[in-house]
């Protein structure tokens, strides 16, 4: 009896089909199976598409494919449908594709057997492949798998996702990973297993007769459907894997860039058959998970590389210093490595005082913290010296400039921004002087937050011999300042206006530990409520930010809390004027009477610009405001160098000028002329009411 006429009798034929001419041929028995007539045939293989189901003829093809990749057998199960498309029957394909020679092209023949056989139950149907819902299922627990493992940002998240993996029909019960070090096997992770479990697969040679070891020297797949498959393999090793009570092992080459980085390890505690289905997933899966552990080993070693960088650029604030207490922040936002341009600095002086750095180099990259870098230990160097804050920042200027003179490229021209302020404990004053960098805001003992306008100069590297002016604020006790980079202020789209009103109540609010302050001020910009104040700017890029605030204590006492201002007017600034006058207006943005403000303000303008107009010397402006809220009193004096005291004049209708003290006695409630050792001093002062009271009760010169 012919070998057809014996596979005809169990109900089996025989196919098989060219890829290079698409022709399909069938045995009599396998042309019945697929709704030919019963005889010998052969035909192309668009006509025998008809016969089967559609969603299973467009997933035969995958199958296929994987089995020329693996070598394997390709089986599946299709299901026979008639012209109207009813299901006739299904029939299980097994098939082997052999390799046909043909001279540039990579061409095989597929052979194999069609059965016809009864629809899996439902118990049986988890552990078989077939085509149709459960490939299905399949593809939808690969999409997931796929993305879960993408999202994972570190190795343990990536094993975590590996671990709770549910694989359509036969979930592994214990997980490995296995890398590599030298020439030794590593457990990276594991999931399944008691904590202690992996101890003998931690160090093991390549060279040792176990599957994760194999699989790393040859980079192929090692399935072991049963302990008798696993014992009669690897006799050496199977006493270690028999202890943990499974029954069937896949192991598979973590595979990514084409190097083996590592193995996976499958555990079932039912037998599995490792049908072509089932491999298909289990390499699909090892391939992601090589992916995911490569992307997250490398973000890894970024965060480790950026932090290192970090915590070498960044100085420990030290020792805190007698008088003062200082905090500071440093959050990158720039992407890429988690460095930038941004830095602060606290650096003792010979002189026994400190000095404190803040600034930011242009750019958000790994040049811009090189130079940020240089800067940094220049800026130190020149403080050691003993310069004073003018001569520091141009010699630091000089310095950056020459950084990349004859530097071709978008790279070549860099500047910063930097405000160097030298800070003596004892007196509580600041010389500061400042390149380009933001004003520093200062915070009066009862909470009042003023932006402190100072001299500045251009910033660092733009001239090679710019000037600095220095001006001296002097910090109460109990008061604070804050010096911060622009990111602090500009971050989430707002601009110097709209982010210092973002900033203002938070530095209002009462806090005694200044970590806690600097730690609100970058939640302030990056925490969720963030997200709901976005500024004007919407389109802005992200920026570092660097914070450091100091505070100088203050002694134990109940007198009512104070706030005060203090300011130069130089001859040569006559701008400064305005600057005196909006000084004013935040000093008092809390006071109960408006025209009393504009009042303030008024004056201030007018006793700054008489010293300018008639004397040839500066102004020194001191505003200070006293007392409880509701019962404050305001007093500003303005002294200049000049001996001549001013006269009370009628200027005529058309006269610009000769009204000073007529204003003053107008709205000021007591003024006056003080004559000192040189000089003089002009003040006023305005008692705050709960009612508004009318202007000019007025006081006596």
């Amino acid at each position: 009896m012919r070998t057809e006429e014996i596979l005809a009798a169990i109900g089996t034929g025989l196919w098989s089909w060219d890829s290079s001419t698409g022709i399909v041929t069938f045995d009599a028995e396998a042309a019945r199976l697929v709704g030919l007539p019963a005889e010998p045939v052969s035909c192309h293989g668009h006509d025998v598409r008809a016969h089967f189901h559609p969603a299973d003829w467009n997933e035969i093809d995958g199958v296929v494919n994987f089995a020329i990749s693996e070598g394997t057998v390709a089986e599946a199960r299709m299901r026979i449908v008639d012209e109207d498309g009813a299901v006739l029957r299904t029939v299980r394909s097994r098939s082997k594709p052999v390799a046909v020679e043909s001279p540039g092209r990579h061409e095989y023949v597929l052979v194999g057997i069609l059965q016809d056989v009864a629809e899996p139950s439902a118990a049986s149907a988890a552990h078989t492949p077939v085509t149709g819902d459960w490939r299905r299922s399949r593809e939808a627990f690969l999409l997931d798998a796929g993305r879960a493992l993408a999202e994972a940002g570190s190795t343990e998240e990536v094993l975590r996702v590996a671990g709770s993996l549910s694989m359509p029909g036969f979930s592994p019960e214990g997980l490995a990973v296995f890398g590599i070090t030298g020439e030794r096997l590593t457990v990276i992770g594991h999931h399944g297993q008691s904590v202690g479990d992996e101890k003998p697969f931690t160090d093991m040679p390549l060279d040792t007769d176990y599957p994760a070891a194999e699989v790393v020297r040859t980079g192929q797949p090692v399935y072991l459907p049963s302990p008798e498959a696993y014992r009669s393999r690897y006799p050496a090793t199977w006493p270690l894997a028999r202890a943990f009570g499974r029954r069937s092992w896949a192991f598979l080459p973590l595979i990514a860039s084409g190097h083996t980085m590592g193995a996976w390890m499958a555990g079932f505690r039912h037998s599995v058959a490792f049908s072509p289905d089932e491999r298909s997933v289990l390499t699909t899966v090892a391939r992601m998970l090589a992916q995911a552990l490569t992307r997250a080993g490398e973000a890894e070693t970024e965060r480790e590389l950026s932090l290192g960088l970090q915590r070498a650029m960044m100085p420990s604030l030290g020792p805190g210093v007698p008088g003062l207490t200082v905090a500071a922040r440093y959050v990158p936002t720039g992407g890429g490595l988690q460095v930038g341009g941004d830095w602060y600095d606290m650096i003792p002086l010979p002189s026994g005082r400190i000095a404190l750095v803040i600034g930011d180099v242009q750019g958000h990259d790994v040049r811009a913290a090189g130079l940020m870098g240089q800067l940094r230990i220049a800026l130190r160097a020149y403080a050691a010296e003993g310069h004073r804050p003018d001569a520091v920042l141009s010699r630091a200027s000089r310095f950056l400039a020459g950084l990349t003179d004859g530097e071709d490229g978008p790279d070549a021209a860099r500047f910063a921004t930097c405000l160097y302020a030298e800070a003596d404990p004892d007196t509580g004053t600041l010389d500061i002087a400042r390149a380009g960098h933001p004003d520093p805001v200062v915070i009066g003992v009862d909470g009042t937050a003023v932006i402190r306008q100072t001299a500045g100069g251009l910033p660092l590297g733009i001239e090679k011999d710019a000037d600095y002016p220095t001006t001296r604020v002097v910090l109460g006790p109990g008061e604070t300042i804050m010096l911060c980079t622009d990111g602090l202020i500009e971050t989430g789209g707002h601009d110097m206006a709209t982010g210092w009103t973002r900033l203002r109540p938070i530095l209002e609010t009462p806090v005694e530990d200044l970590e806690k302050l600097a730690d609100t001020l970058v939640e302030a910009v990056h925490g969720p409520g963030s997200h709901y104040t976005t500024g004007p700017l919407v389109d802005r890029r992200e920026d570092d930010i660097a914070v450091l605030v100091l505070r100088r204590e203050a002694p134990r006492s109940r007198r009512p809390p104070g706030r005060r201002s203090a300011m130069t007017i130089a001859q040569a600034e006559p701008e400064r004027v305005a600057a005196s006058r909006q000084q004013v207006r935040e000093l008092l943005h809390d006071w109960l009477d408006e025209e009393q403000v504009d009042a303030a303000v008024l004056m201030v303008s007018e006793m700054a610009t008489n010293v300018l107009v008639h004397t040839d010397g500066d102004a020194l402006l001191v505003a200070e405001v006293t007392g409880e809220r509701g019962e404050r009193r305001l007093r500003v004096a303005v002294g200049d160098s000049s001996d001549e005291l001013p006269h009370k004049r009628r200027p005529g209708e058309m006269a610009s000028s000769g009204r000073g003290l007529m204003l003053m006695e107008m709205l000021a409630d007591a003024w006056g002329v003080d004559p000192e050792g040189e000089g003089k001093s002009i003040w006023f002062e305005l008692y705050e009411s709960e009612e508004p009271a009318e202007l000019g009760a007025g006081g006596t010169p």
